[in-house]
């Protein structure tokens, strides 16, 4: 189980820090790529909870 969450949230903080440059935000270290990484590390942790639960 750890080491599924801990990929979720890897997969998910890198997808929500790269998100905003698809918007124009050029920054890799700005407000909303901070933002966003830690918003889509949230969602990668809960999802990799929910499928570990589906599948184990």
């Amino acid at each position: 189980m750890k080491q599924v969450v801990l990929i979720g949230a890897l997969v998910g903080s890198t997808v929500g820090s790269f998100i905003p440059m698809l918007f124009g935000d050029n920054d890799l270290l700005s407000g909303w790529s901070i933002l966003g990484g830690m918003l889509g590390g949230f969602l990668g942790i809960w999802a990799a909870v929910k499928l570990y639960n589906r599948i184990g």
